[in-house]
C-alpha cells in the first residue's frame, strides 16, 4: 500500500552509484572527505536520534521548544494548504506543523522528501493513519537533485529543519536556495531551520558527547564503506574529532588515523594509504547569525517575514517568503 502513495526518483542502484564515486573522489583528495548522508543506514539513523536525546546536543530539543511554541503562528501566518517537508526522516517534529495547520483548518497535503525509500515508506504509512483527512505522498530523491519533482501544490510551505542547511557549505547553500526558489510560486513559503553561532563550549560537546555516541555515529560510515563496497576498514583504528572552526563559523567533524595503515576497497580495487594521523572530514555543521543568513536567502530570492529564537539565541527558525 505505501508503495502506492511515493513518488520514486532514487533507488538503491542509484545509491549504490552515489557512494562509489563519493568514495572514490573523498578518499583520493587532499585532505580526504566523505558526504555525511553516508552516515544514515538504519544504524547510523538509529545512533542519530539517539544524539538528539543527549543532554549535550541541545538542537533538536530547541527547536522543538520553538515550533510548539510558534506552530500556530505559522499555520496562522500561512495559511498553507500544501506542507512540503525536505530531509523528513521520521517527520517527529513536523507533526507540530501538520497538528497546527489542520487545526487552522487550510492544510489539504502533506509531501515529505527524504533519501531513503524504506524510512519514507514507513513514515507515510503512520502518518496516514494519524491524518486519515490529508492527501500524504512521499518523494523519494535527494533535496539537492531532486527539487523539481516536488508536486505541485496550492500555497505550499516547505519546512527544512534539524539545522541542516548547516552540512552545506556556503556555495552549496547558494547553489540550494536558489534551486528551492526556483520551483515555488511567488508567495509561497519557506521555515528554516538553523543552528547560531555561540560559545564553543556549548557546541563542541554537542558533537562530542561524553557517552561516546556521536563518535559510534561518526565511524559508522566506515561500516557503510566496509559493507556495501567490499572494504576492510578497521573501524577501531580510527577516533573522533570535533572541533570548532572559527574562521568558517562551523563545527568539523573528522575520523583520524591511529595508525600508519592501508586500507583496501574491493569493489573499487582501490588502495588508500593512511599516515597515523591523518583525517577524513565526515560533517561540517554550519553556525549562523541571523544577518547572515536573512542575506543568503535574500540572495536567492526569499524574504523574511518572521524571525524567532530561544532565550539563549541558541537556535533559529526563519520564515521566509518567495519574492
Amino acid at each position: 500500500m505505501c508503495a502506492m502513495l511515493l513518488d520514486r526518483h532514487l533507488d538503491d542502484d542509484d545509491l549504490a552509484r552515489e557512494l562509489r564515486a563519493d568514495v572514490r573522489a573523498g578518499l583520493t583528495a587532499d585532505p580526504r572527505w566523505m558526504p555525511p548522508k553516508w552516515f544514515y543506514d538504519a544504524r547510523g539513523s538509529e545512533l542519530f536520534e539517539d544524539i538528539t536525546r543527549l543532554p549535550e546536543y541541545y538542537p533538536t530539543r530547541t527547536e522543538r521548544a520553538l515550533l510548539e511554541t510558534h506552530a500556530a503562528a505559522i499555520a496562522r501566518i500561512t495559511e498553507a494548504k500544501t506542507l512540503v517537508e525536505l530531509g523528513s526522516g521520521s517527520s517527529e517534529k513536523t507533526r507540530l506543523l501538520l497538528d497546527a495547520l489542520v487545526a487552522r483548518g487550510t492544510l489539504g497535503a502533506f509531501v515529505p522528501l527524504d533519501v531513503s525509500g524504506s524510512a519514507l515508506a514507513a513514515a507515510v504509512e503512520s502518518l496516514t493513519a494519524a491524518y486519515p483527512g490529508l492527501s500524504i505522498r512521499g518523494v523519494v530523491g535527494d533535496m539537492t537533485r531532486h527539487l523539481r519533482h516536488l508536486p505541485e501544490g496550492d500555497n505550499r510551505l516547505v519546512a527544512f529543519l534539524g539545522g541542516t542547511i548547516g552540512n552545506l557549505v556556503p556555495a552549496e547553500r547558494a547553489t540550494f536556495l536558489s534551486s528551492l526558489r526556483s520551483v515555488l510560486h511567488e508567495g509561497e513559503w519557506l521555515l528554516l531551520g538553523a543552528d547560531l553561532v555561540k560559545d564553543p563550549a556549548v557546541l563542541v560537546p554537542a558533537y562530542d558527547d561524553a557517552a561516546g555516541v556521536t563518535a559510534e555515529f561518526n565511524r559508522n560510515v566506515l561500516h557503510v564503506i566496509n559493507r556495501e563496497l567490499a572494504a576492510d576498514f578497521d573501524v577501531s583504528a580510527f577516533e573522533h574529532v570535533a572541533v570548532w572552526e572559527p574562521r568558517h563559523e562551523w563545527i568539523e567533524m573528522r575520523l583520524r588515523s591511529t595508525r600508519d595503515q592501508v586500507v583496501h576497497i574491493g569493489d573499487l580495487k582501490l588502495d588508500v594509504p593512511f599516515a597515523a594521523g591523518e583525517q577524513i572530514r565526515t560533517e561540517i555543521s554550519a553556525k549562523f547569525r541571523r544577518d547572515g543568513l536573512t542575506a543568503e536567502l535574500a540572495a536567492a530570492g526569499f524574504a523574511v517575514r518572521h524571525w524567532w529564537t530561544d532565550p539563549n539565541d541558541w537556535f533559529g527558525i526563519t520564515l521566509a517568503q518567495a519574492g
